[in-house]
């Protein structure tokens, strides 16, 4: 049987991205924002319904490039439960993270913990849209408010969601977008930062840059080398057009999985808000006590039938040995989060799936619950 892997990136023809990427070519400008690359932005900032947005070579760079652009110190609140670039970020800036629980019946950060850290040093709360399920903005806010803190939103699973028509992209002081390959959206690497500020935006492109000033004549403030090649931009722009295309072959195996999931006892599928307009990016369950195997088993049980799907996200971020070793263990007890970390599992879901594919995935749960 054919590996079927838990996800597999959306390629336009390949005559379609080498047309774009030739016009680089022909100029011989490769990357320092180059034609391509702006015509990017241009097109995502009209396509995502945001103020601005910044490209960057990836989206962990997107996250520093953030952090830095805000100036922040000490300390960000932010959440075990998400990819380790969330935590690494805050840490490779020089800033420690703070972590609180999760929300229960829920997988973003619980908003009401945020006054239980009472650190002077914290300079800002980063949540994470885990999923693509919008964070209680509001909520957040209205914290982050009270205390003078900056919010920047992990949007790495966001691309294109929108809560009443409104793009969350456009939520607190910056949020930041992941273009990888895995990602409903992908530039091979890359990412980005979005923001509503004209000066944060002027700042965050210094940043990219070196440092320098949009005239290149002087480097007022530290930067880094965070900026996207042409190339990346071409992938981009070649697959704008399939947007829509992705996410209804996205959504269709979504309803299929819930077609043919959602009445097995033990298995917990995630429920998207009615006011919500979706990417499909994942399709998370959580294996509960009245199943007939534990998470584990049930996982060791695909990997025997070819199927790959991840625990996104397992180890929490605070069992790794690297937080471990660098004694930034959680004071704040995460009961929801290491409950919801040692049941998911995140089948597989990409536009490119077949009915067969995703049947045989259900029939090893259905399998399992005989």
């Amino acid at each position: 049987m054919k590996p079927i892997y838990v996800t597999m990136p959306f390629l336009p023809r390949e005559n379609e991205f080498e047309a774009i990427l030739d016009s680089s070519l022909k100029l011989r400008i490769l990357t320092h924002n180059g034609n391509l690359h702006q015509l990017l932005e241009q097109q995502l900032t009209e396509k995502l319904d945001v103020t601005s947005i910044s490209l960057i070579n990836n989206g962990t760079i997107a996250l520093e490039v953030a952090i830095q652009a805000l100036d922040l110190k000490g300390k960000i609140i932010t959440t075990p439960y998400t990819f380790i670039a969330t935590a690494n970020s805050i840490l490779l800036k020089g800033l420690k993270p703070v972590f609180i629980d999760i929300e229960d019946n829920g997988f973003n950060l619980d908003p009401e913990l945020i006054d239980e850290v009472k650190d002077k040093d914290v300079s800002a709360i980063m949540p994470v849209h885990v999923y693509g399920l919008p964070c209680d903005d509001e909520s957040i806010g209205q914290g982050a408010k009270g205390r003078g803190l900056k919010v920047i939103y992990d949007a790495a699973h966001a691309f294109g969601i929108k809560k009443k028509g409104e793009s969350i992209l456009n939520w607190g002081d910056a949020s930041t977008l992941s273009f990888h390959a895995t990602k409903v959206f992908h530039t091979f690497e890359g990412g980005a930062v979005v923001c509503n500020d004209p000066l944060l935006k002027n700042k965050i492109n210094q940043v990219r840059n070196f440092g320098y000033t949009s005239d290149g004549a002087d480097i007022l403030i530290l930067g880094t080398n965070g900026k996207m090649n042409e190339a990346q931009a071409s992938m981009g722009l070649a697959l704008i057009p399939y947007l829509e295309e992705i996410i209804t072959k996205r959504k269709h195996w979504f309803n299929f999985y819930v077609e043919q999931l959602s009445e097995i006892p033990g298995i917990k599928l995630m429920t998207i808000p009615s006011d919500l307009e979706y990417n499909y990016s994942y399709f998370p369950i959580l294996v509960q006590s009245g199943f007939s195997l534990t998470r584990d088993e049930l996982f060791n049980r695909f990997q025997e039938e070819n199927i790959f799907p991840r625990k996104y996200f397992y180890p929490l971020i605070t069992d790794f040995s690297l937080y471990k070793n660098y004694n930034i263990i959680s004071k704040h007890k995460i009961p929801n989060a290491r409950k919801i970390a040692d049941s998911v599992i995140c089948l597989p879901l990409y536009p490119d799936l077949t009915e067969d594919d995703v049947s045989r995935v259900c029939e090893v749960i259905k399998r399992a619950e005989g």
